[in-house]
């Protein structure tokens, strides 16, 4: 074998050996650094222009994987139930991030003259029971009218459509109400000394109390047939006769 062929296999397996290595190296490196950004997640980014104040579709976004570590809890969107009935309050472009500051709740309401208002919970508005969606509540106010202090219900059987915080000490509910209804709600909440939201109907964990059974009333004997009553004899009224002509004497012996 020549001389200048050796030296060429001996140089390609050095190179081989050294690209091998070099890879090795290069692999271990980079699981170094993936162990480092703690491993790959998904987040939801738009498939496609999405316009604002529209309700999002499952077509209109996609996922695409970002080191977990510039994963931010509460700001990128890592599961696809936040997206359902969800709108977004911006437009984006195909590619864009979608972060939890960009969606909100769709407003839904029974009927579309309808609007929901929001009543918090403060020192001045009091809720007297655990209340949670779909419940119904009566409002009671306490006001001065015409200097004399007043407690009336405001309004009766209004409909929660959202409750914000815990069931035991909520921090405010949304009621739907007319849009006539709206301002004055706003302005009770404004100006009202006190507000007491009462729950008016009952609760899963409070069953009605069950209706006692009804005593039939007594019925009434039947009264006893009556037997027709013996037909007396109707009594003999003289007839009324015309008076006789009186004949003569001698006509009467003929």
């Amino acid at each position: 074998m020549l001389e200048s062929k050796r030296r060429a296999i001996i140089f390609l397996t050095i190179s081989l050996l050294l690209a091998v290595g070099a890879g090795f190296f290069v692999l271990k490196k980079v699981s170094e650094l993936n162990a480092e950004l703690g491993g790959m997640a998904k987040i939801y980014v738009a498939a496609s222009d999405i316009p604002s104040r529209t309700l999002i579709e499952p077509k209109q976004v996609t996922t695409m994987e970002i080191p977990k570590k510039f994963v931010k809890d509460g700001s990128h969107v890592t599961d696809v139930k936040d997206l359902i009935n969800k709108v977004l309050v911006v437009p984006l472009e195909e590619g864009d991030i979608i972060t939890q500051e960009m969606i909100k709740q769709v407003s839904t309401t029974a009927n579309e003259k309808n609007r929901l208002v929001v009543i918090p919970q403060n020192d001045r508005i009091r809720f007297d029971q655990p209340l949670e969606d779909m419940d119904r509540v009566d409002i009671v106010v306490s006001h001065n009218l015409e200097g004399k202090p007043v407690t009336e219900t405001f309004m009766k059987d209004v409909l929660v459509s959202k409750t914000s915080g815990k069931k035991e000490s909520l921090n405010a509910i949304l009621v739907e109400v007319s849009l006539e209804d709206a301002p004055r709600i706003i302005h009770m909440e404004n100006y009202a000394d006190s507000i007491r939201i009462l729950k008016a109907n009952v609760g899963k964990n409070e069953q009605p109390k069950p209706e006692q059974p009804k005593a039939e009333p007594a019925k009434e004997p039947a009264p006893a047939e009556a037997k027709p009553a013996e037909a007396k004899p109707a009594e003999k009224k003289p007839a009324e006769q015309p008076p006789a002509e009186q004949k003569p004497a001698d006509q009467q012996k003929k």
